[in-house]
Protein backbone atom coordinates (compact mmCIF):
# COMPACT_ATOMS: atom_id res chain seq x y z
CA UNK A 1 0.00 0.00 0.00
CA UNK A 2 1.02 3.55 -0.74
CA UNK A 3 0.63 5.76 1.99
CA UNK A 4 1.24 9.62 2.77
CA UNK A 5 2.30 10.83 5.68
CA UNK A 6 1.86 14.28 6.20
CA UNK A 7 4.06 16.11 9.30
CA UNK A 8 6.87 14.06 8.04
CA UNK A 9 9.88 16.00 9.70
CA UNK A 10 7.62 16.10 12.34
CA UNK A 11 7.50 14.55 16.20
CA UNK A 12 4.73 11.89 15.17
CA UNK A 13 5.27 12.36 11.10
CA UNK A 14 9.08 10.65 11.77
CA UNK A 15 7.47 8.13 14.06
CA UNK A 16 4.94 6.94 11.61
CA UNK A 17 7.71 6.95 8.67
CA UNK A 18 10.00 4.87 10.96
CA UNK A 19 7.94 2.66 11.80
CA UNK A 20 6.65 1.89 8.30
CA UNK A 21 10.07 1.73 6.67
CA UNK A 22 10.52 -1.98 7.15
CA UNK A 23 6.94 -2.84 6.23
CA UNK A 24 5.50 -3.89 2.87
CA UNK A 25 3.92 -0.20 2.71
CA UNK A 26 5.30 2.50 0.65
CA UNK A 27 5.61 5.98 2.30
CA UNK A 28 5.36 9.22 0.64
CA UNK A 29 6.44 11.79 3.76
CA UNK A 30 5.93 15.33 3.40
CA UNK A 31 6.75 18.39 4.99
CA UNK A 32 7.58 22.08 4.98
CA UNK A 33 10.98 21.49 6.23
CA UNK A 34 13.79 18.77 4.43
CA UNK A 35 14.19 15.52 7.12
CA UNK A 36 15.61 11.61 6.46
CA UNK A 37 12.19 11.07 6.80
CA UNK A 38 10.11 13.78 3.74
CA UNK A 39 10.30 12.39 0.38
CA UNK A 40 8.71 15.67 -0.75
CA UNK A 41 9.29 18.95 0.57
CA UNK A 42 6.11 21.53 0.63
CA UNK A 43 2.75 22.78 2.52
CA UNK A 44 -0.43 21.17 2.24
CA UNK A 45 -1.97 24.44 1.88
CA UNK A 46 -0.93 24.67 -1.75
CA UNK A 47 -3.88 22.36 -3.39
CA UNK A 48 -1.23 21.91 -6.51
CA UNK A 49 1.53 20.16 -4.39
CA UNK A 50 -0.72 18.08 -2.22
CA UNK A 51 -2.57 16.79 -5.69
CA UNK A 52 1.29 15.90 -7.07
CA UNK A 53 1.56 14.28 -3.77
CA UNK A 54 -1.57 12.13 -3.75
CA UNK A 55 -0.65 10.04 -7.02
CA UNK A 56 -1.17 6.55 -6.42
CA UNK A 57 -1.64 6.58 -3.18
CA UNK A 58 -4.04 4.19 -1.46
CA UNK A 59 -4.32 5.58 2.65
CA UNK A 60 -3.35 9.12 4.23
CA UNK A 61 -1.82 9.57 7.84
CA UNK A 62 -2.47 13.16 8.29
CA UNK A 63 0.02 14.91 11.53
CA UNK A 64 0.97 18.05 9.66
CA UNK A 65 -0.46 20.69 11.92
CA UNK A 66 0.48 23.87 13.77
CA UNK A 67 0.27 22.95 18.09
CA UNK A 68 -0.65 24.90 21.14
CA UNK A 69 2.96 26.07 21.24
CA UNK A 70 2.61 27.50 18.26
CA UNK A 71 0.19 30.15 19.05
CA UNK A 72 2.72 32.69 20.19
CA UNK A 73 4.77 32.34 16.86
CA UNK A 74 1.81 32.00 14.48
CA UNK A 75 -1.05 33.87 13.18
CA UNK A 76 -4.74 32.77 13.78
CA UNK A 77 -4.58 32.91 9.91
CA UNK A 78 -1.94 30.59 9.91
CA UNK A 79 -3.72 28.31 11.88
CA UNK A 80 -6.22 28.68 10.19
CA UNK A 81 -4.73 27.98 6.90
CA UNK A 82 -2.37 24.71 8.19
CA UNK A 83 -5.04 22.64 10.20
CA UNK A 84 -8.26 23.68 8.59
CA UNK A 85 -7.55 24.55 4.61
CA UNK A 86 -4.60 22.22 4.45
CA UNK A 87 -6.92 19.40 5.73
CA UNK A 88 -9.29 20.24 3.35
CA UNK A 89 -6.91 20.16 0.69
CA UNK A 90 -6.05 16.73 1.72
CA UNK A 91 -9.47 15.06 1.79
CA UNK A 92 -10.71 16.75 -1.33
CA UNK A 93 -7.44 15.03 -3.19
CA UNK A 94 -7.96 11.78 -1.35
CA UNK A 95 -11.65 12.03 -1.91
CA UNK A 96 -11.16 12.58 -5.90
CA UNK A 97 -8.70 9.68 -5.99
CA UNK A 98 -10.46 7.07 -3.98
CA UNK A 99 -8.03 6.98 -0.94
CA UNK A 100 -9.60 4.02 0.81
CA UNK A 101 -8.43 4.73 4.45
CA UNK A 102 -7.48 8.71 6.19
CA UNK A 103 -6.81 9.46 9.35
CA UNK A 104 -6.46 12.70 10.92
CA UNK A 105 -4.52 13.31 13.89
CA UNK A 106 -6.33 15.63 16.39
CA UNK A 107 -6.06 16.18 20.21
CA UNK A 108 -7.75 15.94 23.20
CA UNK A 109 -7.12 20.13 23.15
CA UNK A 110 -10.40 20.09 21.10
CA UNK A 111 -12.35 19.52 24.45
CA UNK A 112 -11.22 22.47 26.30
CA UNK A 113 -12.98 24.43 28.72
CA UNK A 114 -14.95 21.09 29.22
CA UNK A 115 -11.74 19.44 31.01
CA UNK A 116 -11.32 22.30 33.75
CA UNK A 117 -14.12 21.91 36.10
CA UNK A 118 -14.32 24.47 39.01
CA UNK A 119 -12.50 23.79 42.21
CA UNK A 120 -15.33 21.65 43.99
CA UNK A 121 -16.63 19.69 40.74
CA UNK A 122 -15.34 16.12 40.67
CA UNK A 123 -12.66 15.48 37.72
CA UNK A 124 -13.90 15.08 34.12
CA UNK A 125 -14.19 11.58 33.21
CA UNK A 126 -13.45 12.35 29.56
CA UNK A 127 -15.52 9.85 26.36
CA UNK A 128 -16.14 10.67 22.56
CA UNK A 129 -19.59 11.49 24.57
CA UNK A 130 -17.78 15.15 25.98
CA UNK A 131 -18.74 18.30 23.68
CA UNK A 132 -16.02 20.20 22.32
CA UNK A 133 -14.93 23.43 23.96
CA UNK A 134 -12.56 24.60 22.11
CA UNK A 135 -10.46 27.32 24.44
CA UNK A 136 -7.70 28.61 21.76
CA UNK A 137 -6.92 28.69 18.35
CA UNK A 138 -5.61 25.44 18.29
CA UNK A 139 -8.78 23.53 19.79
CA UNK A 140 -10.66 25.63 17.34
CA UNK A 141 -8.97 24.78 14.18
CA UNK A 142 -8.59 21.01 15.19
CA UNK A 143 -12.31 20.66 15.88
CA UNK A 144 -13.01 22.52 12.51
CA UNK A 145 -10.84 19.68 10.97
CA UNK A 146 -12.56 16.59 12.31
CA UNK A 147 -15.73 18.50 11.41
CA UNK A 148 -14.11 18.50 7.54
CA UNK A 149 -13.25 15.14 7.93
CA UNK A 150 -17.20 14.24 8.32
CA UNK A 151 -18.19 15.84 5.57
CA UNK A 152 -15.98 14.40 3.30
CA UNK A 153 -16.87 10.58 4.70
CA UNK A 154 -21.20 11.96 4.60
CA UNK A 155 -20.46 13.87 1.21
CA UNK A 156 -18.04 12.02 -0.56
CA UNK A 157 -17.97 8.36 1.07
CA UNK A 158 -14.15 9.16 2.06
CA UNK A 159 -13.34 6.69 5.25
CA UNK A 160 -11.79 8.86 7.78
CA UNK A 161 -11.52 7.86 11.36
CA UNK A 162 -9.93 11.04 13.88
CA UNK A 163 -8.04 10.44 16.71
CA UNK A 164 -7.72 12.60 19.37
CA UNK A 165 -4.05 11.79 21.15
CA UNK A 166 -3.44 12.96 24.40
CA UNK A 167 0.44 14.64 25.11
CA UNK A 168 3.07 12.21 24.11
CA UNK A 169 5.70 15.00 23.43
CA UNK A 170 8.96 14.92 25.57
CA UNK A 171 9.63 18.43 26.15
CA UNK A 172 9.06 19.78 29.77
CA UNK A 173 5.56 20.45 30.73
CA UNK A 174 4.48 23.92 29.89
CA UNK A 175 2.88 24.82 33.27
CA UNK A 176 5.55 26.76 34.99
CA UNK A 177 3.92 25.27 38.24
CA UNK A 178 4.00 22.20 37.30
CA UNK A 179 7.91 22.36 36.40
CA UNK A 180 8.72 23.71 39.60
CA UNK A 181 6.93 21.58 42.19
CA UNK A 182 7.81 18.14 40.29
CA UNK A 183 11.04 16.42 38.74
CA UNK A 184 10.08 15.86 34.89
CA UNK A 185 10.28 12.39 34.68
CA UNK A 186 7.75 12.50 38.16
CA UNK A 187 5.25 14.29 35.84
CA UNK A 188 5.31 12.22 32.80
CA UNK A 189 4.87 9.39 35.32
CA UNK A 190 1.87 10.58 36.90
CA UNK A 191 0.27 11.81 33.49
CA UNK A 192 0.19 8.09 32.35
CA UNK A 193 -2.71 8.01 35.06
CA UNK A 194 -5.07 10.28 33.36
CA UNK A 195 -3.71 12.52 30.26
CA UNK A 196 -0.59 10.75 28.51
CA UNK A 197 0.31 8.05 25.71
CA UNK A 198 3.31 6.64 24.56
CA UNK A 199 4.36 7.79 21.12
CA UNK A 200 4.86 3.72 19.72
CA UNK A 201 0.99 3.16 21.31
CA UNK A 202 -0.12 6.15 19.03
CA UNK A 203 1.48 5.21 16.42
CA UNK A 204 -0.07 1.53 16.77
CA UNK A 205 -3.45 3.80 17.25
CA UNK A 206 -2.88 5.06 13.45
CA UNK A 207 -2.20 1.87 12.23
CA UNK A 208 -5.01 0.39 13.29
CA UNK A 209 -7.20 3.10 12.68
CA UNK A 210 -6.06 2.80 8.61
CA UNK A 211 -6.96 -0.84 8.19
CA UNK A 212 -10.35 -0.13 10.43
CA UNK A 213 -11.39 3.10 8.32
CA UNK A 214 -13.39 1.53 5.81
CA UNK A 215 -15.14 -0.58 8.01
CA UNK A 216 -16.12 2.25 10.53
CA UNK A 217 -17.02 4.77 7.93
CA UNK A 218 -16.33 7.89 10.23
CA UNK A 219 -15.24 7.74 13.76
CA UNK A 220 -13.45 10.24 16.78
CA UNK A 221 -11.53 8.11 19.17
CA UNK A 222 -9.57 8.98 22.16
CA UNK A 223 -6.27 7.77 22.26
CA UNK A 224 -4.48 7.84 25.72
CA UNK A 225 -2.61 5.35 28.08
CA UNK A 226 -5.40 3.41 29.72
CA UNK A 227 -6.44 4.26 33.30
CA UNK A 228 -6.30 2.56 36.52
CA UNK A 229 -9.22 4.29 37.74
CA UNK A 230 -13.20 4.35 37.36
CA UNK A 231 -15.75 6.59 36.91
CA UNK A 232 -16.56 5.81 40.65
CA UNK A 233 -13.25 7.41 41.28
CA UNK A 234 -13.73 10.94 39.86
CA UNK A 235 -14.91 12.88 42.93
CA UNK A 236 -11.76 11.67 45.48
CA UNK A 237 -9.35 12.45 42.65
CA UNK A 238 -10.39 15.84 42.26
CA UNK A 239 -9.70 15.87 46.59
CA UNK A 240 -7.08 13.84 47.22
CA UNK A 241 -5.61 11.66 44.17
CA UNK A 242 -2.98 9.88 46.19
CA UNK A 243 -5.71 7.98 47.82
CA UNK A 244 -7.26 6.82 45.03
CA UNK A 245 -3.96 5.12 43.64
CA UNK A 246 -2.87 3.93 46.92
CA UNK A 247 -6.32 2.19 46.24
CA UNK A 248 -5.81 1.48 42.55
CA UNK A 249 -1.64 0.90 42.34
CA UNK A 250 -0.54 0.69 46.33
CA UNK A 251 2.54 -0.07 45.15
CA UNK A 252 3.58 2.85 43.61
CA UNK A 253 4.36 4.99 46.84
CA UNK A 254 7.49 2.48 47.55
CA UNK A 255 9.04 3.75 44.36
CA UNK A 256 7.81 7.19 44.26
CA UNK A 257 9.91 7.66 47.57
CA UNK A 258 12.50 5.91 46.65
CA UNK A 259 12.93 8.67 43.54
CA UNK A 260 11.76 11.54 46.38
CA UNK A 261 8.71 11.70 43.90
CA UNK A 262 4.85 12.47 44.73
CA UNK A 263 1.87 11.69 43.59
CA UNK A 264 -0.14 15.06 41.91
CA UNK A 265 -3.12 16.23 44.72
CA UNK A 266 -5.84 16.77 42.62
CA UNK A 267 -6.53 15.47 39.19
CA UNK A 268 -9.06 17.20 36.95
CA UNK A 269 -9.69 15.08 34.29
CA UNK A 270 -9.19 11.24 32.93
CA UNK A 271 -9.42 10.04 29.85
CA UNK A 272 -11.07 6.81 28.94
CA UNK A 273 -9.72 5.26 25.64
CA UNK A 274 -12.02 2.42 25.60
CA UNK A 275 -13.93 3.42 22.40
CA UNK A 276 -10.83 3.13 20.84
CA UNK A 277 -10.01 0.00 21.99
CA UNK A 278 -12.83 -1.53 21.15
CA UNK A 279 -13.32 -0.37 17.90
CA UNK A 280 -9.50 0.20 16.35
CA UNK A 281 -8.88 -3.27 17.97
CA UNK A 282 -5.96 -0.83 19.46
CA UNK A 283 -3.99 -2.77 22.65
CA UNK A 284 -2.14 -0.33 24.63
CA UNK A 285 1.22 -1.17 25.78
CA UNK A 286 2.28 1.72 28.12
CA UNK A 287 0.48 2.73 31.15
CA UNK A 288 0.83 3.52 34.58
CA UNK A 289 1.67 0.07 35.66
CA UNK A 290 4.32 -0.76 32.90
CA UNK A 291 6.39 2.96 33.61
CA UNK A 292 6.40 1.82 37.47
CA UNK A 293 7.55 -1.68 36.78
CA UNK A 294 10.60 -0.14 34.39
CA UNK A 295 10.99 2.59 37.41
CA UNK A 296 11.31 -0.11 39.88
CA UNK A 297 13.75 -2.25 37.93
CA UNK A 298 16.17 1.02 37.17
CA UNK A 299 15.21 1.36 33.26
CA UNK A 300 14.50 4.12 31.02
CA UNK A 301 9.92 3.88 30.65
CA UNK A 302 10.34 5.43 27.06
CA UNK A 303 10.24 3.15 24.16
CA UNK A 304 12.63 2.70 21.55
CA UNK A 305 10.86 4.52 19.19
CA UNK A 306 10.50 7.50 21.53
CA UNK A 307 14.21 7.52 22.00
CA UNK A 308 15.18 7.24 18.56
CA UNK A 309 12.74 10.27 17.71
CA UNK A 310 13.81 12.42 20.51
CA UNK A 311 13.19 15.65 21.32
CA UNK A 312 11.47 18.06 18.31
CA UNK A 313 10.75 21.35 20.24
CA UNK A 314 8.66 23.24 18.54
CA UNK A 315 10.33 26.79 17.82
CA UNK A 316 13.73 27.65 16.57
CA UNK A 317 13.54 30.62 19.31
CA UNK A 318 14.49 29.92 22.99
CA UNK A 319 12.32 31.70 25.81
CA UNK A 320 13.02 33.34 29.24
CA UNK A 321 10.24 31.07 30.80
CA UNK A 322 9.73 27.56 30.18
CA UNK A 323 9.50 25.76 26.85
CA UNK A 324 7.26 28.09 25.22
CA UNK A 325 4.83 30.80 26.34
CA UNK A 326 0.89 29.85 27.28
CA UNK A 327 -1.74 31.34 25.82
Amino acid sequence: MRILITGSAGHLGEALVRSLQDSDHETVGIDILDSPFTTQVGSITDRAFVARCMDGVQAVLHAATLHKPHIVTHTRQDFINTNITGTLNLLEEASRIGVGSFVLTSTTSVFGRALRPPAEVPAVWVTEALAPMPRNIYGVTKAAAEDLCELAHRKDGLACVVLRTSRFFPEQDDSKTVREAYDDGNAKAVEFLYRRVEIEDVVRAHLCALERAPTIGFGRYIVSATTPFTPQDVADLRLNAPLVLRRRVPDFEIEFARRGWCMFSGIDRVYDNTLARRDLGWAPRYDFAYVLSRLQADEDPRSALACAVGSKGYHTQTFTDGPFPVD
